[in-house]
């Protein structure tokens, strides 16, 4: 399922990008713009899923976002008018929210307790699988056989994969979904609400943004085919990463576990800042920077869920994972668009690779401030 909302909701909008302004002549402005809107209407989406899961269960639920992603992506592909774009991307909004992060944590929660860091990382290991697998397919297909054909065969293989799993294999699940009216208007009152959300939400600000522009930062540093190698090999850091840290997750303090992710990434982002300046370019001061951002993208998706589950108590999980899932969302939704105007009015990606490092110190100086604090 990650593989699927992933794949196709985040990686593959790139793809979507390229040939839509291509055939239908439109500006990279309104399909950013739709993209933009896909986002914020996931993110409050993402505050119901809770309820909906309580009232339907999860196997319906999972099964409802699926279809829908698969449905407004295959639309997507077919549109002619910019209306058409937007309708398609509210409807790929709805699959996010029921198929992504908050419907993967809120699901594994019926089921984990003591091992649930272990398993939330392994179950969401697709996302970024779909980094390196479907969304390389996708172009490669793409080409092969054309936008509509690539992504109607790619959708037909995972849903023919997932749906018989949701609808046969899913057992009951051990603990009852709850969902209590005003738990999410009392997070928002809470101060521990913010103290968890608040560095995640700086965090994938900074993350998103700079997903979106590494292929042009890298391009004319490295070329085309080093690029694609770098990025790959950063994708293949952000699975590691997850897995490993999933491996003791449970067994660490988490708000620092996601302090010191941060930290490795804006690690990162000051190593391809600093060195060409004092130094002077590098392709493995690149290269390693990029794998020190790789290796936590993954666990910048897993931890918020186990820190949420840290802060408050079981019945209320739910309620506030998705809460902090919309919150993040929004946020990082305006990433790509706030970087991409540094960058114009700085003349380059320095600038930009120093306030990503910033969002990411901050993040990570909130995350230690909040395990101090009495929450």
């Amino acid at each position: 399922m990650a593989l699927l909302a992933w794949g196709f909701g985040l990686y593959g909008q790139s793809v979507y990008l390229a040939e839509l302004t291509r055939r239908n002549g439109w500006s990279t402005g309104l399909v950013s713009g739709a993209n933009t809107t896909c986002w914020l209407l996931g993110a409050l989406a993402m505050t119901r899923v809770h309820a909906v899961v309580a009232r339907f269960g999860p196997r319906a639920v999972l099964m409802a976002g699926c279809l829908a992603m698969a449905a407004g992506v295959w639309l997507e592909t077919r549109v002619t008018a910019p209306w058409q774009l937007f309708a398609c991307m509210a409807l790929v909004a709805l699959g996010w929210a029921g198929s992504s992060s908050v419907a993967i944590a809120t699901t594994i929660a019926l089921w984990f307790d003591k091992e649930r860091g272990l398993a939330l990382s392994l179950a969401q290991n697709g996302a970024s699988a779909a980094g390196f697998t479907t969304a390389p397919l996708l172009v490669v297909l793409t080409e092969a056989w054309g936008l509509v054909e690539a992504v109607t065969w790619i959708l037909a293989g995972l849903l023919a994969l997932i749906l018989p799993l949701l609808a046969w294999a899913m057992r009951a699940p051990v603990h009852t979904p709850q969902s209590r009216a005003g738990l999410q208007t009392a997070a928002l009152k809470d101060r521990r609400f913010w103290l968890t959300s608040g560095p995640f939400a700086l965090a994938m600000l900074a993350q998103v943004g700079f997903i979106v522009h590494q292929v042009p930062f890298l391009l004319p540093r490295l070329g085309a085919a080093d690029t694609a190698w770098i990025v790959v090999a950063a994708t293949v850091a952000a699975l590691a990463g997850r897995i490993l840290l999933g491996l003791v997750i449970d067994r660490l303090d988490q708000r620092v576990a996601a302090a010191a992710s941060m930290l490795v990434q804006a690690a990162g982002m000051l190593l391809m800042l600093a060195w060409p300046i004092f130094v002077g370019p590098s392709r493995a001061a690149l290269f390693i920077g990029m794998l020190c951002f790789g290796i936590s993208v993954g666990n910048m998706i897993t931890l918020p869920p186990l820190v949420v589950a840290r802060a408050f108590p079981p019945a209320s999980y739910a309620a506030v994972v998705g809460l902090n899932g919309a919150v993040v969302q929004v946020c990082f939704a305006f990433g790509p668009g706030l970087l991409g105007l540094v960058h114009d009015l700085s003349g380059g990606y320095a600038a930009v690779l120093a306030l990503c490092a910033a969002f990411q110190v901050g993040g990570a100086g909130l995350m230690l401030a909040g395990g101090r604090a009495r929450l």
